[in-house]
C-alpha cells in the first residue's frame, strides 16, 4: 500500500515558498512512488512555476500534475482524512479541523516542520528533535541543510548528470536560449540576474559597462525589473528588445517554468539569485553566483549568509575568499555607502572553478526527499 504525504504551503516569498514546495512534491511523488497532496493558499504562484497548473481548475477541484494532486487550501476548510506524513513546510499553521483529523486517524500521523535552509551551526543540533503538542501529538523539525548531520537539499535523480551533459553541449545550449528568444552577444559573458529590488543595482551595471569585456544581461520578469529601467533611463523594457550601454547588453526575458530556470542557469556564466530555491538550484549550476538573500528587518538574513559564506568558502585562498566575501556582503548591505568593487560577473580562475568543486561536496550528501523517506521509515 502507498505511503500518504500531506505538504502544507502557504506562500510568503511568492515563488520561494512554493518552488522548494512544489520540487519536493513532485520528487517524492517520482522517485519514491508516494500518493502525494500539496496543499497551496496561492496557486497562481505555482501556476507561473508550472504552467500545467491552472489557477481557476484547481480552485475549483484538485488537479493531478506529475504525480502530485494539487489541493486549494481554501477557507473555510474542508474536511478530509488525514495523511500518514503531514509535511508543514515553513512553521505555516495547519487548519484546525485538520490536526483534529489527525487526532482521530487509525494510526499514529508523521507530523514533521519542515524549516527554511539555514547553514547556522546550531541547525544540526535541532534538526529532528520532536516537540509535544498540548494536544498530545508529536511534531517534528526537519532542516535543509549544507552537511551530512542535516536534511541536506533538494537533488532530483539525475539532475547534475542532465546539467552536465546540457553544459558539454553547445548546441543544446544555443536550442535553449534561442528559444526563449536570446541571440547570444560574441563573446560575451552571459548572466542572469534574479533578484529583489536592491540600491547596488546601478553600482553593479555601472562596474560591467565599463569593463574592458563584453557582458550580456538576461533579467527574468520579477522584482528587479524596475531598477533596471532606472538604470537604462526608460519608462520600461520590453520582451525581445535589446538595451545596450557601455559593454552592457540588458534583455528582458518572460518568467521561466522551473525546468526552464535550471537550464538558464546552466546556460549562463554567472548567477544572481535570490531567496531560497534559486540559491540552491544556482549551486547545482556549478558556476560563480551572488545571493540576494530575502531581507529581514532585524538583519538575521545576514548571520544566515555569513554562516552560509562561511562553509561556501572554508578551502578558498585568502585572496579568493576575500573577494567573494566583499561583494556578498556589499550586494546585501542596506547601507547604500557599502560600494561593490570591481566586475563582479568575472571572478578569479580560483572562484570559477571552486563553484563546480562546491557542486561535488553536496553530491555527496543524502538529498533531502531521502532524508525525509528515511526519517519516516525510521519513524514507523
Amino acid at each position: 500500500m502507498r505511503t500518504h504525504w500531506d505538504i502544507f504551503c502557504q506562500v510568503v516569498d511568492n515563488y520561494g515558498d512554493i518552488g522548494v514546495c512544489w520540487r519536493l512534491a513532485r520528487q517524492l511523488a517520482a522517485e519514491y512512488d508516494l500518493d502525494v497532496r500539496l496543499w497551496i493558499d496561492d496557486v497562481a504562484s505555482l501556476s507561473r512555476l508550472v504552467p500545467a497548473a491552472n489557477t481557476a481548475a484547481v480552485e475549483q477541484q484538485p488537479q493531478l500534475i506529475d504525480g502530485v494532486w494539487v489541493h486549494f487550501w481554501a477557507t473555510p476548510w474542508s474536511t478530509v482524512s488525514a495523511a500518514d506524513v503531514v509535511v508543514e513546510a515553513f512553521a505555516c499553521e495547519l487548519p484546525s479541523a485538520y490536526i483534529a483529523a489527525m487526532l482521530a486517524w487509525e494510526k499514529p500521523v508523521l507530523w514533521l516542520n519542515l524549516e527554511y535552509l539555514s547553514a547556522e551551526d546550531w541547525v544540526a543540533g535541532c534538526h529532528t528533535l520532536p516537540s509535544l503538542q498540548a494536544n498530545g501529538l508529536q511534531k517534528y523539525f526537519f532542516f535543509p541543510g549544507f552537511s551530512a548531520d542535516t536534511g541536506g537539499l533538494i537533488r532530483e535523480s539525475g539532475l547534475l548528470k542532465d546539467r552536465r551533459e546540457f553544459q558539454r553541449s553547445a548546441t543544446a545550449r544555443e536550442v535553449f536560449l534561442n528559444r526563449i528568444g536570446v541571440q547570444l552577444v560574441a563573446d560575451s559573458t552571459l548572466v542572469s540576474l534574479f533578484c529583489y529590488e536592491n540600491p547596488h543595482l546601478a553600482t553593479l551595471l555601472g562596474l560591467a559597462a565599463a569593463a574592458g569585456h563584453p557582458c550580456h544581461v538576461l533579467v527574468p520578469e520579477g522584482r528587479i525589473v524596475g531598477d533596471v529601467c532606472r538604470w537604462l533611463a526608460q519608462d520600461k523594457i520590453a520582451f525581445g528588445e535589446v538595451y545596450a550601454r557601455g559593454n552592457v547588453t540588458i534583455q528582458l526575458i518572460p518568467f521561466l517554468s522551473q525546468q526552464d530556470y535550471d537550464r538558464l542557469l546552466w546556460s549562463c556564466d554567472f548567477n544572481v539569485v535570490r531567496g531560497e530555491d534559486s540559491f540552491v538550484r544556482a549551486q547545482w549550476a556549478g558556476r560563480p553566483f551572488l545571493w540576494h538573500i530575502y531581507p529581514q528587518e532585524d538583519g538575521a538574513h545576514l548571520i544566515k549568509m555569513e554562516a552560509f559564506l562561511s562553509h561556501y568558502s572554508c578551502e578558498l585562498s585568502a585572496g579568493a575568499k576575500q573577494e567573494l566575501l566583499s561583494h556578498w556582503r556589499a550586494w546585501n548591505s542596506a547601507d547604500q555607502s557599502v560600494q561593490l568593487d570591481g566586475f563582479i560577473f568575472a571572478p578569479s580562475a580560483e572562484l570559477a572553478g571552486h563553484a563546480e568543486r562546491w557542486c561535488g561536496v553536496l553530491e555527496g550528501q543524502n538529498n533531502l526527499a531521502e532524508s525525509l523517506v528515511q526519517f519516516y521509515q525510521n519513524w514507523v
